[in-house]
Parts: structure tokens; C-alpha cells; sequence
């Protein structure tokens, strides 16, 4: 509220340019506040890859600031070099393509341009502002809230006194911005005049309201800004409480926009004008100047790192609620699935299940013989989840928490005692995960001889981790909570990330470095990408809910964390038959795929809502199934490049203006685009298909579309209007079995969409599904599909590579295919013919049982 007070005009800030150093990676200068004298200390660095950071910290500040650790995967690489310099300020090269820094000392802004636009600025509208560390006596007057502040019946001490920070950008030509999750809101932000900033603070909130800029459990403070002819970012790297206001304008309110007008002879430019506040730590931003949404993408992962490569089995179907009651539940739910003809790969336990909620423990009554229960699974190449949490119940006869107490790892309260807080235990301690030692205790507990009754299908799912404390202020932990030297107030957004980041660490130990982790969290911050997946948190039973699972995981999607879902049928109420339908549909073609319910619901397994139900959710699973060879294969690219796999239309289509605000339908890849039926009794819906002179294919019927068009798609309760583009080869398994472990060596169909110049091209990615030796040995399978010249062929994308594979090729269909006379497969230097049929009414073209290995090279010819 203080620094909202502050209102754009003339910055207090000017540059000492004679303090300028430079030095091959950074430029060094003072800043000074003219108000209270008080100097700051400006880094500029330009990163590889066309990135700049701005690092503003107090030149002598009483004590250190707080600065982020364990986000950035390593500094990055940097160069740099002066332009001109004068009295009024410095002009910086930024290599590509005619960029340069201005430094403009008094006041004191800085602008990115190339050639004569300015591509973005800092300072411009005079909103740096930054509360230096002092000493409690030499503050004039009691300030409200300066050095203590109340919150309904909690105190906050502050001992520092007010350490905020704040900086704005302007963005002249950007009339999108998109990212800072986690809220439930659109896709596109929305301006935040005359309202509440969206605020990045994780919380566990109880039943969250839609359409709103109040913060979620989790934060990843990066915005990205997109318009026809560039897509820019900007990370803020700061863990503590964080508040974002939104405005837009036309450039020609400030003086230095007035001037560019009359250079560039336009004074109806849009812009987008941007303040981030934190509540402690440092400025550290880094620009990310794409200028392609992918450079943009690979920019934020080279900083950050790239999505985790998850087992393939956890891109199938898991089912869970809080709680399946014992292994008896378990055992006739997973039976359930079977006698119903129903896949799924894992079964979920959540806080029941423990021994009086002491995690890492079984209910000796529920749960006497966990490994028989997880052998039973196995059994059937399905696995389970079981919940871990980070609040630990204080409890004498509790081997974790006498551990944690007796090697000091807990969390102090501003006394320096253990802090103490409610949870699902009742009293509970809470670890201090910012410490390295404190994180490599809690992965060595998931060793199987810590972890009794744990096997290698048991993985972990970190739920709380905001941290939840139900009698804390704001249902979390105090502010003035001590991890070591520094206060809660300054790490809080972090501290789930740390939390899976042990956990996942533990997974990936305890099988010698071996396997690859699976874990869920709800709390996160930038880079928790690297160690999991994402889940959007307790949602309700409500269409609106449904719709708004869309553009959340968009939004995580742009910013990192592609794997993401939303509780299938909504966790708190129960759903309508006909939602619980829809939101299966839904689900099925999002990246994280769990259906997940309160203890007070009714039971909601997919067959309790009659035969007819039955089948539809039956029929959307096996989809699931079918398709997750694309699916793992669009992972590994994220995992490689940090592409998004859910994504808005504009990252493909980046010029079209009408895809910028879609948010209720989105691409998986490059190649299918899913328009979801998310209103209740819908007869039909239009879908935007993007691409002038493009084809898009229903995937359902072979139907043909242009692009560039609204299509009015009648639908019924079966229908969920997929797509796959004219240009594109899709691999499937068409035999769906109990789980994807059983699919392992079944055979692929390919799914040939052809482009209207006749070509296509897709991949192929292959490798045991579940260990690391992709990475460490190299062992996968990685082809590059192509068609051209009325040629279907399969080239090794990795020739060092070794992996070897029984799956064969058992099927090709060619849409939008011309009859051939013959077809013939060309391998190992021999060409045989291969069985065909043409469906002329559809111009499908389907090739039978052609038989090659699916990791060979080989060429089908039509003639």
C-alpha cells in the first residue's frame, strides 16, 4: 500500500556516471536518491542469448539483502561494451541486431532500442523505489506499519523496519501480457487500475474465487509481452511477497514518448506500463528480448532450466481422492478399473493413509502390509502415489521428528525457538528446507530401508508446501519465522520449490541415481519446472472452474511448468454427471491427467454413474492412451528446448491477432489443437482455426477444415473437437491396455495429416520409459518423420544413439492422400509391396501391416 502511494512522475533517482566501471561482464554505477541521499548500487550485464539483467542493491546496505539462491541452473554468460558516453548518460551494445542500453542519468532510466524504437524501459515513469535497511531510531516518526504490523490477531515484529522495493517498465507497442501465475484468471492479464494488484504470495486458500488477481499457491514472478512482431519476458527474481500492477496507455505521456512521437510521427501507439513491488531482497531482473515466442521460451530455460522428463507412466490416467480408505479400497478400485475396461496407471493416497498423519508412516490398521498392496500393483504395471508433507506432526515417539529436532533442522520462530504451527497432525513442526543439509536428510528418508514399507512403484506427492499453516496469519507461516539469518518474510515463495526439490532428489537416490523421480506439488516458484509436476490446487465441482483450468495451466505453461493439470471433476462439491463427463474430456488433453476429491464427496469413480457414462469416460481415456507416445515425445522436446506443450495458439501463430486473447482452446504441440466443451447442456461450439492457407483434420471423423475460420462444431456428450494440422505426422498405439507399462512393445500407427502442397513431418521418440539412461547412456530412439514427394520416411534423428525397440509400425494413415496404384516399402535395400486401401468420400489413404521395426530407416513409396 505504501509504495501504490507513489505516483508516476519525476524519479528522485539520478546516476553518478562518474562511479561508471566496466569490466568484460558488467557495468557498475551509482545511483543516488536526491531525497534522502542514500546510494544504490546499478549492475548491468548482457547475458548470451539476447538477455539483459538489471541487479539494483543498497551500495552499503547495514546488513546483506536477501538474494535468491538455487533458481538459476548457473550464471549465465555474459559480454559487454560501451557504445559513446557523455554527461548525460551511456550507451551499451547489446550485439544483436542494433540493440543498445541507454543510461540516462538524471533522472536515472534505462531503455532497451533497436534502431529507432524503443523496445522497453525502466524508470520511465519514476516508480524505483527502494526502502534502504536502517537503524529503528533513525526513522522521524512512527509510521504505521514501518516497524510492526498487525494482520486480525497476528503481529508482525519487522525488526528490519520497511525493505521494499519496486521498479516499473514500460512496454510502447504491447497491448498483451500473459504469465505471473498462479491466479485464476484469463489467459491475457487484465489492467489493474482502480483494482488490486495480482499479487504472487503462496497460499493455501480455501475454496479461491474466479476472475480475480488474489494470490494461489504458487508464484513464478516472469511476464511475458507479446504483439505482432516481438515476444519479450521479464523475471523478476525475488521470493518474498510480490504485488504486480498492470496498466496500458498510448506512449505520449512522458516527456521522452513525446519526442519519439515526433521522430517516429505516431502518437496512438498502445503500451503496457508494469510495477513490480516486492516486500524485501533486492532488484534483480533479467530482460528477455526473444524475439520469437521459442527464443523467448529458451531464453527463461537457459536461466532456469527446462521441464523434468517424467516416466512415461505418469502421462497416463491417476486416480485419487482424499482418501481411499484401506489396501481393501484400493484393492477393489483398482479391480474396478479392470472388470470396467478401464486403463489408468496410478492410484493415489492421501493423508490418511499415515499413521496419525506421520508421514513417511502407514496406518498399521488401514494399511498393516503396504508392500503386498504395492506388489499387487506391480503386479499389474501400475504404480501409486502416496502423500508427503512437509509440516511434521510434534510427536516424542516420532522417528522424523526426533530426528529433525535433534539435528536442529526446524524452522525458528523470531525467538529463536522451534516454530511451532497447526496442520493436519495438530501441533507440527515445519523443516527448514532452505537448508542444504536439512534437504539431504529428507531425500535420504525415501531410501527404502527409511522408508518402510516403500518399493520402487511408490512416488510422492507433496501437498502444504506453501507452507499451509491453519492458525498462521493468512493460513501461512509468520513473516518473522527465522531460517538461519534471514527472516520468512524474505524466502517464503520459495520454500515449496525446496520442499519437491528434496523430495524429487530422494526419488531419484534411493534407486542409486538410477530412475527418474515423480512428484506432485502444489506450492512453486520459478525453476520448480526442473523437479515435477504441477497441479493447479483445490478447485470445485463448477463449469467455471472447468473453463478456467484452461488458461491456468496456459499460463504456467508460458513461464516454465508445462506439466500441469487440474483436479478432474473438481475437488471440493460434487459434480454433475455430465461435468464429471466434460471435465474427463478436458482433462484427457491436458498434460497432468488426475481425477482427485474431497473426504465429504460422494464416491466418483468412472464407472459409479451408469453404463452409458461408463463408456464415454472409457472412450476419453483410451484417447489418452493412445495418443501418449506424442504426448512423451512432446515432453522430451520441452525437457530439451523448454518449449511449452499446452500452449496458447499464438506461441505457433504469433502474427494472427485473433489468437492473442484465446484462451478456452489451446495446442498440444504444434500439431493438435483441443477446443474443450465446457459449458453445460452446449449443442455446439466455435473453434478458431488459426493458419491462412493451412487444413486442420478432426481427428474423430478425417474431416478436412481451412484455416483462418470460426468453425461451428455441433456437438453431443461425446464429442471433444480435436484437430491435428495439415503438415504433421502423429505416432499412436491404438491397442490401449491396463496400463502403459503393459503398451510398452505393442505396435504404431502413424497418423499423416498432409499439407495442401502434399507434406508432412513429425518425430518419433523412443526409450524405456522410466530411467535416466537417456540421458546418462544415451539409450533412446529419436526419428524424424517426413513426407514429400509422395515418399513416407523414417531417418534417425540420433545416429550415436543405441536403444533397441519391438514395436513395429503396424499401420499408416495418409489424410488428404491421392489413390496410388501401388504402394512399396524400401529397407535394407529391398522394396516389397504393402497393403492399401483408399477411402475416396474421405481422401484417406491407409497403408496395412507395412511391418518395419520402429527404430529402422525405411521409406514407403506411392506410385
Amino acid at each position: 500500500i505504501r509504495q501504490r502511494a507513489l505516483k508516476p512522475g519525476q524519479s528522485p533517482y539520478r546516476a553518478l556516471l562518474e562511479t561508471l566501471e566496466l569490466s568484460d561482464s558488467r557495468l557498475t554505477l551509482q545511483l543516488i536518491n536526491d531525497n534522502n541521499k542514500v546510494h544504490l548500487l546499478l549492475e548491468l550485464y548482457r547475458l548470451q542469448g539476447n538477455m539483459t539483467r538489471v541487479k539494483i542493491n543498497e551500495l552499503k546496505p547495514l546488513r546483506p539483502r536477501f538474494e535468491v539462491p538455487d533458481v538459476l541452473i548457473a550464471e549465465p554468460p555474459t559480454d559487454l561494451s560501451v557504445l559513446s558516453k557523455d554527461d548525460n548518460g551511456v550507451v551499451l551494445s547489446l550485439g544483436a541486431k542494433n540493440q543498445r542500453l541507454i543510461v540516462s542519468a538524471r533522472p536515472f532510466r534505462l531503455d532497451i532500442m533497436q534502431g529507432p524504437e524503443v523496445l522497453l524501459s525502466l524508470n520511465s515513469r519514476g516508480l524505483l523505489a527502494f526502502e534502504h535497511l536502517r537503524l529503528h531510531k533513525d526513522t522521524d516518526k512512527e509510521e504505521d506499519g514501518l516497524w510492526e504490523e498487525t494482520f486480525k490477531s497476528h503481529t508482525d515484529t519487522k525488526p528490519n523496519g520497511p525493505t521494499s522495493i519496486s521498479l516499473d517498465f514500460s512496454l510502447p507497442g504491447v497491448e498483451h501480457v500473459y504469465g505471473i501465475p498462479e491466479h485464476a484468471d484469463d489467459l491475457k492479464l487484465k489492467t489493474t487500475d482502480g483494482g488490486d494488484p495480482y499479487r504472487l504470495y503462496n497460499l493455501d486458500v480455501f475454496q479461491y474465487e474466479l476472475y480475480n488477481p488474489m494470490a494461489l499457491y504458487g508464484s513464478i514472478p516472469v511476464m511475458l509481452a507479446h504483439n505482432t512482431q516481438r515476444t519479450m519476458g521479464i523475471f523478476w527474481l525475488n521470493a518474498a511477497e510480490t504485488w504486480v500492477d498492470i496498466s496500458s496507455n498510448t506512449a505520449g505521456k512522458t516527456v521522452f514518448g513525446k519526442m519519439l512521437d515526433f521522430v517516429q510521427g505516431s502518437s496512438e501507439k498502445p503500451q503496457t506500463d508494469v510495477r513490480w513491488i516486492s516486500e524485501s531482497g533486492i532488484i534483480d531482473v533479467f530482460i528477455m528480448l526473444g524475439p520469437k515466442p521459442s527464443d523467448v521460451f529458451s531464453q527463461y530455460a537457459s536461466l532456469t532450466g527446462t521441464q523434468s522428463f517424467p516416466p512415461l507412466a505418469s502421462l497416463g490416467y491417476h486416480q485419487c481422492r482424499w482418501n481411499y480408505n484401506d489396501q481393501e479400497d484400493v484393492k477393489s478400485v483398482d479391480q474396478g478399473f479392470d472388470q470396467h475396461d478401464i486403463p489408468y496407471d496410478f492410484i493415489w493416497l492421501d493423508i490418511e493413509h499415515a499413521d496419525g498423519k506421520r508421514y513417511f508412516t502407514w496406518d498399521p490398521h488401514k494399511f498393516p502390509q503396504p508392500k503386498e498392496m504395492l506388489q499387487g500393483l506391480m503386479d499389474k504395471r501400475r504404480k501409486m502415489v502416496a502423500i508427503v508433507d512437509p509440516h511434521i506432526r510434534v510427536d516424542s515417539g516420532y522417528k522424523i521428528h526426533n530426528e529433525i529436532t535433534s539435528k536442529d533442522f526446524y524452522v525458528k520462530n523470531k525467538d529463536g525457538r522451534n516454530y511451532e504451527g497447526w496442520c493436519w497432525p495438530g501441533n507440527s513442526g515445519y523443516p527448514d528446507f532452505t537448508k542444504p543439509e536439512m534437504r539431504a536428510w529428507w531425500s535420504s528418508m525415501f531410501a527404502y530401508d527409511q522408508y518402510e514399507g516403500s518399493m520402487e512403484n511408490l512416488f510422492t506427492w507433496n501437498d502444504m508446501n506453501e507452507p499451509s499453516v491453519f492458525n498462521g496469519p493468512e493460513v501461512t507461516m509468520h513473516k518473522d519465522a527465522l531460517h538461519g539469518k534471514w527472516e520468512h518474510r524474505d524466502i517464503h515463495n520459495i520454500y515449496g520449490l525446496y520442499v519437491q526439490m528434496a523430495t524429487a532428489e530422494g526419488q531419484t537416490q534411493r534407486s542409486g541415481g538410477v530412475e527418474r523421480p515423480f512428484v506432485l506439488t502444489r506450492a512453486f516458484f520459478a525453476g520448480s519446472q526442473r523437479y515435477g509436476a504441477v497441479w493447479t490446487g483445490d478447485n470445485a465441482a463448477e463449469w467455471d472452474h472447468l473453463k478456467i483450468s484452461i488458461p491456468m495451466c496456459l499460463s504456467l505453461g508460458l513461464v516454465g511448468v508445462s506439466f500441469c493439470g487440474a483436479d478432474v471433476g473438481g475437488f471440493f462439491k460434487n459434480p454433475s454427471t455430465e461435468l464429471l463427463v466434460r471435465w474427463y474430456q478436458t482433462g484427457a488433453y491436458q498434460p497432468f491427467f488426475r481425477a482427485h476429491a474431497h473426504l465429504d464427496t460422494t464416491r466418483r469413480e468412472p464407472w459409479l454413474f451408469g453404463p452409458e457414462n461408463t463408456a464415454l469416460i472409457r472412450e476419453v481415456i483410451r484417447q489418452r492412451y493412445a495418443l501418449l507416445p506424442y504426448w512423451y515425445q512432446l515432453l522430451y522436446q520441452a525437457h530439451k528446448t523448454g518449449m511449452p506443450v499446452m500452449r496458447p495458439l499464438w506461441v505457433d501463430y504469433p502474427k494472427d491477432t485473433a489468437t492473442f486473447t484465446i484462451d478456452d482452446e489451446f495446442l498440444i504441440g504444434s500439431d493438435l489443437l483441443v477446443h474443450p466443451v465446457t459449458e453445460e447442456g452446449s449443442r455446439g461450439v466455435t473453434a478458431y482455426l488459426p493458419g491462412a492457407g493451412e487444413v486442420w483434420y478432426d481427428v474423430h471423423t478425417f474431416q478436412k477444415h481451412n484455416g483462418a475460420q470460426n468453425l461451428y462444431i455441433p456437438v453431443t456428450l461425446s464429442s471433444i473437437p480435436v484437430f491435428q494440422r495439415g503438415g504433421s505426422i502423429i505416432p499412436r498405439k491404438d491397442r490401449v491396455r491396463r496400463s502403459s507399462a503393459c503398451m510398452e512393445n505393442d505396435p504404431y500407427t502413424l497418423y499423416v495429416a498432409l499439407s495442401p502442397k502434399k507434406f508432412a513431418e513429425g518425430e518419433l521418440y523412443i526409450d524405456d520409459g522410466h530411467s535416466l539412461n537417456y540421458d546418462t547412456k544415451k539409450e533412446f530412439i529419436h526419428r524424424s518423420l517426413t513426407f514429400a514427394n509422395n515418399a513416407l520416411t523414417s531417418s534417425n534423428l540420433c545416429p550415436d544413439c543405441n536403444f533397441l525397440t519391438s514395436s513395429w509400425i503396424e499401420k499408416v494413415l495418409i489424410l488428404g492422400a491421392s489413390k496410388p496404384s501401388k504402394v512399396l516399402l524400401k529397407m535394407d535395400g529391398k522394396e516389397t509391396p504393402v497393403d492399401f486401401e483408399f477411402d475416396t468420400s474421405m481422401s484417406v489413404l491407409t497403408l496395412r501391416k507395412p511391418g518395419m521395426n520402429a527404430g529402422a530407416d525405411w521409406t514407403l513409396l506411392l506410385q
